[in-house]
């Protein structure tokens, strides 16, 4: 998990654009990033795209 966190705050205007291009569903709101709330964001995102916590970070690892 360490190693998403420091990607998504590293990244996370990059990582946030092409999130909204693969899942159109995404909203600004859902992608908000607060760091010490990874955990809140990646929930976001599996409710919306139905993917898991695993799939969402292998995801996040190939961008």
């Amino acid at each position: 998990m360490e190693r998403l966190k420091v990607k998504l705050k590293g990244n996370w205007n990059e990582l946030k654009g092409k999130a909204k291009q693969q899942y159109a569903d995404l909203t600004d709101d859902d992608l908000l990033y607060e760091e010490g709330k990874e955990d809140e964001l990646i929930g976001k995102v599996q409710q919306k795209t139905g993917k898991s916590k695993e799939e969402l970070k292998e995801w996040i690892d190939k961008l």
